[in-house]
């Protein structure tokens, strides 16, 4: 297990814009996956919450996102291809800031485009957490933090003063691939 630091608000390299990843790369970026992985599993372990982390969060600057509900996934050069017109406010957390919650408002649901570890394009449905954990990620990638986001100058709060989040998964991750 190969676990790294994860960069902390207020590190300039969070607001860095990450590159895309080439099929030539993936083998090449095997370590980063591995180390993604495992970063988000020591963190979980340690703060009991933290469902996906994205590169950059480790001073990688590739498209590269790492997810794990019922099993880990990896989403490489991740688009946010749609994304619907309602809007919802929840309070955002991040690895990054492990301490602080954002009040953000952000799209109910969302269709994302990836590529996975085959390099097969993969399309899904999103809807509630799905969709707030996975707009939160390609934020990330793109150098866009939840504090940037913040619905107005009082919407951050310490962890420790909100109630304790609900860690149940609401929502709907549909793939949109043809079998």
């Amino acid at each position: 297990m190969s676990t790294r630091s994860i960069l902390q608000l207020g590190e300039p390299r969070l607001h860095r814009v990450s590159e895309p990843v080439a099929p030539a790369d993936v083998a090449a970026l095997a370590d980063v996956v591995r180390d993604l992985h495992d970063t988000m599993r020591a963190f979980q372990q340690r703060h009991g919450w933290g469902r996906a982390i994205a590169a950059p969060q480790i001073g990688v600057h590739r498209r590269i996102v790492a997810m794990c509900v019922d099993e880990p996934v990896t989403f490489f050069n991740p688009v946010l291809d749609e994304q619907d017109a309602e809007a919802v406010e929840y309070w955002e957390d991040c690895m990054s800031f492990p301490d602080l919650l954002v009040r953000v408002r952000m799209p109910r649901a969302c269709r994302l485009t990836w590529r996975d570890a085959q390099w097969r394009e993969r399309r899904a449905w999103l809807t509630g957490d799905y969709a707030a954990l996975l707009l939160h990620e390609v934020d990330h990638l793109d150098g866009v933090l939840a504090t940037q986001r913040a619905v107005d100058d009082r919407a951050l709060a310490l962890r420790a003063t909100q109630p304790p989040k609900d860690l149940s998964w609401r929502g709907e991750f549909r793939s949109l691939d043809e079998r």
